[in-house]
């Protein structure tokens, strides 16, 4: 009997990490799901962490090569034998609910191809930074593309066809679910859950990372203004630039943690409370 719900996770030098994210799938509520594993690569003991966790429903996959992130996401799309196909990061912490919570709405709603959920913002110590704007329905995730979409990319579970029909661009190396979900949104159906579903990693702000990021989605918005004469894209590069210009400035004054924090949204204190639960439990070993 296949499972219905495929998790694939990419990992690469996450030893310190994965522990955590592996014990969130095991504590899920849901029980008819396959993890799978890709090592891209990894130098420290990340496959020796995944190794600990002997458990028929977890498959782990390393051949010692550096694919980088769209190619094992594609290569986990290829190994799925589930209905449907969950994204999960290595250093992210899944609550409890959420394969539950994803498979009930996509079961309950056959024409969403993709959804997401709301997430905790949290340090490397699991204190809370804040959660992201929360968009629920395909017209609010879309409505402005030339900005992004507020659809947070480990939280994703959606059709394994439609990440067949729709694979990750191999040569996009950052923002690779910015670039899906522009290549495919006027095509597709999105949605969002009110739940917050996903503890998501983040104790700083990496110029590296955030000019990469801003750049390559550029790009994407001035290709898609020319190939599809839709101009009005490219008025969302000068967006990206400014943000990036403010990002910039937090990093160089050392304000990058402050930033994170005004740009996150408060979380209530229930909320708060949950997290703090879900935290403790996955660091039990």
């Amino acid at each position: 009997m296949y499972p219905l719900v495929s998790i694939g996770m990419s990992v690469f030098n996450c030893e310190s990490t994965l522990g955590q994210a592996i014990r969130s799938i095991l504590q899920q509520t849901y029980d008819n799901w396959e993890l799978i594993i890709i090592d891209d690569g990894s130098q420290d003991k990340t496959v020796s962490v995944a190794n600990l966790y002997h458990d028929r429903r977890i498959r782990i996959i390393a051949d010692g090569k550096n694919e980088r992130l769209a190619a094992r996401l594609n290569q986990a799309v290829r190994e799925s034998r589930g209905k449907y196909f969950a994204r999960m990061d290595a250093d992210d912490i899944a609550y409890p609910s959420r394969l539950k919570a994803q498979v009930q709405f996509l079961e309950d709603h056959p024409e969403i191809d993709l959804v997401g959920s709301r997430v905790v913002i949290f340090n490397g110590k699991g204190r809370i930074i804040g959660t992201y704007p929360f968009k629920k329905n395909h017209v609010e995730i879309c409505s402005r593309p030339w900005a992004g979409f507020y659809l947070p990319h480990p939280t994703w579970m959606g059709n394994t066809d439609w990440f067949r029909h729709n694979p990750y661009n191999t040569s996009t190396t950052k923002a690779q679910d910015q670039e899906l979900l522009l290549r495919t949104y006027e095509h597709s159906r999105f949605a969002c859950l009110p739940e917050i579903l996903i503890g998501y990693r983040k104790s700083e702000l990496s110029l590296k990372t955030l000019l990469a990021g801003r750049y390559l989605y550029s790009r994407m918005l001035i290709r898609k203004a020319v190939n599809e004469k839709q101009y009005f894209f490219a008025f969302g590069v000068l967006e990206q630039m400014v943000k990036f210009m403010v990002e910039t400035f937090a990093i160089t004054t050392g304000l990058n943690y402050r930033v994170l924090q005004h740009r996150a949204m408060p979380v209530s204190r229930r909320e708060s409370e949950i997290w703090d639960k879900v935290w403790k439990a996955c660091n039990c070993k």
